[in-house]
């Protein structure tokens, strides 16, 4: 094998599992504000920013292959809680600690980083893990 792979343009999706479609959306459409862009009923695709998808998928519907006019998903499933993040800005962080807590969405940790980032953890509805991040978390998340 050899040579340079082609680049990567970014993450276009992330996926969460859960069991309640329906505190899912309370959650990720209601407190968190995300559009939904496609309601169905396995899943739902929430704007998570510009050119970034939040799927949240019915557990226990999404581990056989499905076909579709334009040719077959693979299945793809989770136990147990997942985790992401999503990108805040640094001057949003004091906004975020305000408003979870008034959501009624507990902060479970707060975290600050070497490179001076800050991260607030918190669960939902279903137990996984999201985060909000502020810069500088990561060498190529600086701000």
């Amino acid at each position: 094998m050899g040579g340079k792979p082609p680049a990567i343009g970014g993450i276009l999706e992330t996926a969460v599992y859960v069991d309640d479609m329906q505190a899912a959306h309370t959650f990720y459409g209601g407190v968190l504000g995300l559009e939904r862009m496609v309601e169905g009923d396995r899943l739902f695709a929430y704007d998570a920013g510009p050119g970034e998808t939040l799927l949240v998928f019915r557990r226990g519907v999404t581990s056989e292959d499905i076909e579709t006019p334009g040719g077959i998903v693979p299945g793809h499933h989770c136990e147990g809680p997942s985790h992401f993040a999503f990108k805040i800005a640094q001057a949003d962080l004091d906004a975020w600690r305000a408003y979870l807590p008034e959501a009624g969405v507990e902060i479970i940790s707060e975290v600050t980083w070497p490179a001076g980032g800050t991260s607030l953890y918190f669960n939902d509805p279903d137990g996984n893990v999201l985060e909000m991040a502020a810069p500088a978390l990561w060498p190529n998340f600086t701000g």
